[in-house]
């Protein structure tokens, strides 16, 4: 193995070992003092805990590792790579951060305790996920369904989750429920904001009769590249040609400046995009 990918392989374990660690530390500083409960592997976790007094590190790493072998045995290979390292360290944070005996926050509005638990979640589920690996638990038995009934992952997940709400109730006072329910949004939210961090981008087509100035000037100003579509207006059936370019947030106002001062009567279309992969992006530019 080179040092390129010993160094790039170093740098995924060290975001699946963050990830997972900020998972950890949301269950054990802010979900667990303030009484919240959650979905998926952790939530179930928290329902024994409450009813039986297991340690939720102890029936998370038994759960994951069950799951684990299932899915590895039914869905291959391939998955056991991406999935083994979460299975582990997760619950061996959880283990950690239990053994130090930390108290964690009691928070007097425990809205606030939501917030700040569903920020480390999303944020910690996303460094894991954009690091290439899976977080298991829950998601095998979805995936499983997928694959021999195929029956959506997303519906599962969601099903599993309300069944795992519905379990806490047990073991929850009544408001417990609505702030599960937050909980899960907000981290859902925070994940989708991680997933596409740096790399959503700003899709602008051009309709100008001037395009080929507006082109030249994209390239020259923006040093960006673009594409022209071969296009026909609607109304009177003109065929010329449309700018296509694909830039950054930044360089929207000087793009729209730059286009409305050549010609005002220009029409755009402007469309943000989650993320963009080739040349100029993902890899390097190649000036000729």
């Amino acid at each position: 193995m080179d040092k390129k990918a010993a160094g790039k392989m170093a740098v995924q374990l060290t975001e699946i070992i963050v990830g997972n660690l900020m998972y950890a530390a949301a269950v054990v500083l802010f979900i667990v003092p303030n009484g919240l409960i959650t979905g998926g592997t952790t939530g179930l976790a928290l329902f024994i805990n409450r009813m039986t007094g297991l340690p939720i590190s102890v029936f998370v790493s038994a759960f994951n590792i069950t799951m684990f072998l299932l899915g590895a045995w039914i869905l291959g290979k391939q998955f056991a790579v991406t999935t083994v390292l979460s299975t582990v360290i997760y619950p061996l944070m959880l283990g950690l951060l239990e053994g130090t005996g930390t108290a964690g926050f009691v928070m007097e509005e425990r809205l606030v305790a939501v917030l700040y638990a569903g920020l480390l979640i999303g944020t910690g589920i996303g460094v894991v996920m954009r690091a290439g690996a899976s977080t298991g638990g829950m998601d095998i038995p979805a995936l499983i369904l997928k694959k021999k009934w195929n029956i959506n992952v997303s519906m599962t997940i969601y099903l599993m989750d309300c069944i795992v709400l519905a379990l806490q109730l047990l073991a929850a006072d009544s408001h417990a429920i609505l702030y599960g329910i937050l909980l899960i949004i907000v981290y859902t939210m925070v994940l989708d904001k991680v997933l596409v961090a740096g790399n959503a981008k700003i899709q602008v087509k051009i309709v100008t009769t001037r395009y080929e100035e507006i082109n030249r000037l994209i390239g020259e100003r923006l040093d960006c590249g673009t594409s022209l579509l071969h296009m026909e207006t609607g109304y009177l059936h003109r065929e010329q040609e449309m700018i296509l370019a694909v830039i950054s947030k930044r360089d929207l106002p000087r793009l729209n400046g730059l286009v409305l001062d050549e010609d005002p009567e220009a029409f755009m279309v402007i469309n943000q995009i989650n993320e963009v992969r080739g040349r100029g992006f993902t890899l390097k530019k190649v000036y000729r």
